[in-house]
């Protein structure tokens, strides 16, 4: 026994005294390695009589435990230290600032949508949103848009194959009336809303795309007026552009929701192979430019939503959000827009933090 007591005070002095790692791996393979001190008491049990065994085994196992949790707990306080040191050498400097992390940018699409709804609501005007898969009656019919129209054409219009529980044939929404059409059957008058979003139609080239994305204005009131109407589409290009020279020339013209109809120019002179939307379209310089299509609600349309024509009167536009920024910012190809190329987005991207005011600048 006291054999067995001077190796563990040994081994134990030993281990407390290894400086790293190295050092206690070297103490157990000398310990308990195959040729180890421990592992020859051990093999000495096999040549002992059974009562020699019962006395000295006991002692022998519970040497072997000793030396291997001495063993175990020298490596964890090394570790533990040498990590301590690793720690302090790499300590980071807070003071210092923290690396560019990427920025994320508002699409221009969404920008313009942010700006026109800052400029209507100045106006009075809520935001009214609707299905982008609409019913041909709220789409077509509602709108005193005939049967034979060729916009309900197949190769004008994405048709779904099924109908709804009416029998109706449904399809992606060719642009965003039916908001006005449900605004008008769920809201009693006056209404002044702008209702933006995705619209859809069969078309694809440098300026139109299958998916494009549209707003329309509409208020329905007593007394209403093209002069009205020359107003509100002046006051808004205006802060649109964020230019007083302004300058609109409606066109008579025909849409079947409307009457009468009126295609709005606006003028513009050509500037470094860039439109520049501004003044006189007569003058020197200048031209004119369709800008969007207005006219006076069709009083079929108002009797259709359940109003009475003969109280209620109203006006109504529409024109394309990705024309409005290509016009102000300069962009020359619609299909851009939906190609999500990061260094477009970069050249065009908006602050996502920038909220558009009329106070601040709509565009700043």
């Amino acid at each position: 026994m006291s054999d067995i007591e001077a190796i563990q005070s040994q081994l134990l002095g030993d281990i407390e005294a290894a400086a790293d790692a190295n050092a206690v791996e070297a103490l157990r393979v000398s310990a308990l390695g195959k040729a180890g001190t421990i592992t020859a008491l051990l093999k000495t049990l096999g040549g002992m009589t059974p009562d020699e065994r019962q006395a000295q085994g006991p002692a022998i196992h519970a040497l072997r435990e000793t030396i291997t949790a001495a063993l175990a707990a020298r490596k964890a306080a090394l570790d533990a230290a040498a990590l301590d040191v690793k720690l302090a050498a790499e300590a980071i400097d807070m003071s210092l600032p923290a690396d560019a992390t990427p920025r994320g940018s508002v699409h221009p699409v969404s920008q313009v949508m942010d700006e026109l709804a800052e400029i209507f609501a100045d106006m009075g005007f809520a935001v009214a949103t609707g299905p982008e898969i609409e019913d041909d009656w709220r789409n077509f019919t509602a709108l005193n848009i005939p049967e034979t129209h060729p916009a309900r054409a197949m190769h004008d219009t994405f048709y779904f194959a099924d109908t709804d529980a009416e029998g109706r044939a449904m399809l992606l929404r060719t642009h965003t009336s039916p908001v006005q059409i449900r605004t008008m059957m769920s809201q009693e008058p006056p209404i002044r809303i702008i209702a933006p979003g995705r619209v859809y139609r069969s078309d694809s080239d440098a300026t139109h795309t299958p998916m494009f994305h549209q707003v329309e204005g509409l208020v329905i009131d007593r007394g209403i007026h093209m002069g009205h109407l020359k107003w509100t589409l002046e006051t808004f290009l205006k802060a649109y552009f964020e230019r007083d020279d302004i300058v609109l020339r409606l066109r008579p013209s025909y849409f079947p929701f409307t009457e009468p109809s009126a295609e709005v120019d606006v003028g513009y002179k050509q500037e470094k192979g860039r439109r520049i939307v501004g003044g006189n379209g007569d003058d020197e310089g200048h031209a004119w430019m369709e800008l969007l299509g207005s006219g006076m609600v069709n009083r079929r349309v108002i009797a259709n939503c359940g109003l009475d024509p003969d109280e209620w009167q109203g006006f109504a536009f529409g024109v394309g959000v990705d024309r409005l920024a290509m016009l102000k910012y300069g962009m020359d190809d619609l299909r851009a827009f939906f190609d999500g190329d990061l260094r477009w987005l970069a050249h065009y991207g908006f602050n996502a933090l920038s909220v558009p005011t009329l106070s601040g600048g709509i565009s700043a």
